[in-house]
């Protein structure tokens, strides 16, 4: 029996040293001065046994405003991480979507389609498993004119036709949180992040709202049935479960990750946890922060236990700030075995051929 010092509240405490069943972290990021061999060492520690890089062109770093990158290369990536460690790293690329946030995303609309179609041909051949969609586009990204480029803007279509007959997913973020598209004053429940991370004020006439954002991107789904869509962060409407719970049941060919979402569901235990059975066939793994014993053990604590009162990681991987407690949602077995690593295989190829000696792949 434990008590904590941020609240009179006794309570047990059960937090996973290591993840019920191997797990897949479909969804994070290379940070600055990560390297391989520690990483596989903590990997091991806590259950990973595979770790996506959704953005192999970048390294990302946390710094006063909004996260920094750094160019890389998808090369660098399979020289430093996926060559020397077989099936515990892999990646998807961002294409020709990476670009300066003062430059337009393309000149000529016809040209960029036609390069990133090849570029994307190219990229899976030497070994990327998927097409990842930063947050830029339908937000800030705009032509060579100044307009902005939405996700459904119909110059793009083969771009996601080209995923598909590639038979490769495209994650895509696409908005953020409610609160980031709120006036910025202290009754906004993610003031403290927003006053951090002033990058992340959406709340302007310079940027389309979150509903437009999100509409814009469920008509692309609509429309690209034959392409495997993930859409990162709960759809990036985790504070609407039942909005989710819509376009899953009217898109059969989208899924969802809860990356940097836990603190979300875990305010709302009941209703998540109904979520995660009832759309257990649709839903990846993903943590979109750096690695740590900590952050990992908290997420597991979240899916495997029904603990009470607890903290999520803040957005950068630390517990340094706390918005709200959470709650466990105490996931049965098969259930977590889908969740962790199934539906992971399911839907990036050539995972489950990588993974065949480091899976149970017979249950």
């Amino acid at each position: 029996m434990e008590m904590k010092n941020d609240c009179y509240l006794f309570r047990d405490e059960h937090v996973p040293k290591k993840a019920a069943l191997p797990a897949i972290d479909a969804h994070n990021h290379m940070w600055t001065g990560q390297q391989a061999g520690a990483m596989v060492e903590l990997m091991d520690s806590v259950g990973v046994v595979s770790y996506c890089d959704l953005t192999p062109e970048a390294r990302f770093t946390w710094e006063k405003g909004g996260v920094g990158v750094q160019k890389a290369g998808i090369e660098d990536f399979l020289a430093d991480f996926a060559r020397p460690y077989p099936g515990r790293f892999y990646a998807f690329t961002t294409a020709t979507f990476l670009h300066e946030p003062d430059e337009p995303l393309f000149s000529n609309a016809e040209q960029f389609v036609k390069q990133t179609v090849e570029l994307l041909g190219r990229q899976v051949r030497l070994g990327a498993r998927g097409l990842k969609i930063l947050k830029g586009l339908g937000l800030s990204s705009r032509d060579a004119q100044g307009n902005l480029v939405a996700v459904d803007d119909p110059r793009l279509a083969d771009i996601w036709d080209a995923a598909g007959e590639l038979s490769v997913p495209v994650l895509i973020h696409q908005s953020d949180p409610y609160g980031f598209f709120e006036p910025v004053t202290p009754e906004n429940e993610h003031y403290g992040t927003l006053m951090r991370y002033s990058d992340w004020q959406f709340a302007s006439e310079k940027f389309p709202g979150k509903m437009e954002l999100l509409e814009r991107r469920d008509n692309l789904v609509r429309r690209h049935s034959k392409t495997t869509f993930v859409l990162a962060h709960v759809a990036n409407f985790a504070e609407n479960l039942g909005y989710v719970s819509s376009l899953l049941d009217e898109n059969p060919n989208a899924y969802i990750d809860f990356s940097a979402r836990i603190d979300e569901l875990g305010r709302q235990p009941y209703s998540a946890r109904e979520f995660f059975i009832r759309y257990q066939d649709r839903i990846l793994f993903g943590a979109d922060m750096p690695a740590s014993a900590q952050m990992y053990r908290c997420y597991f604590r979240f899916l495997e236990t029904f603990d009470e009162y607890f903290f999520a990681p803040d957005y950068d991987g630390t517990f340094d700030r706390r918005r709200w407690a959470i709650y466990g949602i105490g996931l049965p077995r098969e259930v977590l075995a889908k969740i962790y690593y199934q539906n992971a295989l399911k839907i990036i190829p050539g995972l489950k051929e990588d993974l065949k000696n480091l899976l149970p792949l017979d249950k």
